[in-house]
């Protein structure tokens, strides 16, 4: 089976990974947030490897750094909202914690890609 560029690159398997962390924790929220915190959590998530898929298909290199950066910024969502998360004690704050090294290390990897297409 032929396989897709985005599907290679290292960082959107890593987002892959986070993406079933923030479902696992986010299936122990109470049922009110549902709709609202889970929800969001989960689309934001779905956005970062939706969006360094669909810069990685962009022929144009000032395209693939923009959606590289709508990936960076839908992360930088996903870290606020475990912030928020933690506050109201929906879960714990070591969690969080080891959910933050890998969202620091995706974040270091969307940014290189963008500054790469920017500097081609």
């Amino acid at each position: 089976m032929k396989k897709f560029s985005f599907e290679s690159l290292e960082v959107w398997n890593d987002v892959k990974l986070l993406t079933k962390d923030i479902y696992i924790i986010t299936k122990s929220f109470p049922e009110e947030e549902k709709y609202v915190l889970v929800s969001q959590l989960r689309r934001a998530i779905i956005s970062v490897s939706s969006n360094i898929a669909e810069g990685s298909s962009r022929m144009s290199k000032k395209d693939q750094a923009h959606f590289y950066h709508i990936a960076f910024s839908s992360l930088m969502e996903v870290l606020s909202q475990l912030l928020i998360s933690v506050e109201l004690e929906y879960v714990r704050e070591s969690d969080v914690e080891k959910l933050r090294e890998k969202i620091s290390n995706i974040g270091y990897k969307i940014n290189s890609l963008r500054r790469a297409a920017l500097n081609r």
